[in-house]
């Protein structure tokens, strides 16, 4: 469960990464009939911290309040890539995962767990102007540059600035389940559910109010995820010729039909997988896949791991079973 909370601030952490962390852990939402966590703001370095936009910030709590911690949370910070940190804090960090708790990075925090030797022999993530450096500091780290976030267990590592919003609904979803993750993105307006695979930017984006062209077709291709569809046929949808159509398709949205339409089938089936009894064939038809095993293949191929175990992670062994 997650019941516990402590955020770990450094000296010249940044706000917005601590706000988030406040923000999805921190804030009382009892009166939606939402949990409570037990929430608290620890400092490594002295009861007054600086953040990187020239404020300070004080808190009576030490790093004693992390030992009874289900997760410690550790923000950006400015230098965090060529600092050093107190061993105490190192050592803090390494009892939270030796005694089952966990512990999660965002942005620069990544290299505070790494000091701690919390990333060697794992995958993580970083944001992308850091990763590269991230993987000379800790050549034992599996780093990987592109994701929004990656869940090694223990260890939890987010990319740059709003991906931690992503990771922390991710634990959210994972302890409470995808109504309660759901309700609170909607209380923050953010979505509610981008999995950690999915890319940090897209590496050629074009100017929307200029180059929008295949906006309609993506919207039509949206409402028919269970039809078969060629390049050919959304061309002509786009009354472009195919050639034409896959180049505009892929300067517009950084990737090509195929792997858009994949993606798009893979969400809704996350999303039936989630909040419906339905089953796996059903969900296969209504998503384009044609049949379980289709929809197994995909699914694995997209999330490294399968339908039923998502279903059984996301929605929880009482609702399978009453399901069944």
């Amino acid at each position: 469960m997650l019941k516990n909370v402590a955020v770990l601030l450094l000296d010249e952490v940044h706000p917005f990464e601590l706000g988030v962390l406040c923000e999805v852990f921190g804030l009382d939402r009892s009166d939606e009939g939402l949990p409570v966590t037990d929430f608290a703001v620890v400092s490594a370095e002295g009861p007054v911290l600086r953040t990187h936009a020239g404020f300070t910030i004080s808190t009576p709590h030490g790093l004693d309040r992390l030992e009874e911690a289900d997760l410690v949370a550790v923000p950006a910070g400015s230098h965090f890539m060529e600092r050093t940190y107190p061993e105490e804090v190192l050592d803090a960090l390494r009892r939270t995962v030796e005694r089952g708790a966990r512990v999660l990075s965002v942005c620069s925090g990544a290299y505070v767990l790494g000091a701690a030797g919390l990333l060697d022999g794992r995958r993580c993530t970083t944001h992308w102007r850091h990763a590269e450096e991230l993987a000379r500091r800790f050549p034992e780290a599996r780093v990987e540059p592109d994701v929004l976030y990656v869940d090694d267990g223990a260890v939890i590592t987010s990319a740059g600035t709003a991906a931690g919003i992503d990771a922390a609904l991710h634990l959210v979803r994972q302890a409470h389940g995808p109504a309660v993750a759901n309700a609170v993105a909607r209380r923050m307006v953010v979505p509610p559910h981008r999995d950690g695979g999915q890319a940090q930017y897209i590496k050629r984006p074009l100017p929307r109010t200029r180059c929008d062209t295949v906006g309609d077709t993506l919207a039509w291709m949206e409402r028919h995820l269970d039809q078969e569809m060629s390049v050919e046929q959304l061309a002509a949808q786009a009354h472009m010729s195919p050639r034409t159509f896959a180049r505009r398709f892929q300067q517009e949205t950084g990737t090509t039909p195929y792997r858009w339409l994949l993606r798009q089938r893979v969400l809704l089936a996350q999303h039936l997988l989630e909040t419906s009894e339905e089953t796996m064939d059903t969900i296969a038809g209504r998503t384009g896949f044609g049949n379980a095993a289709a929809l197994r293949h995909q699914f694995v191929r997209s999330l490294g791991t399968t339908p039923n175990a998502y279903r059984r992670t996301f929605r929880g062994p009482a609702d399978i079973t009453e399901a069944a």
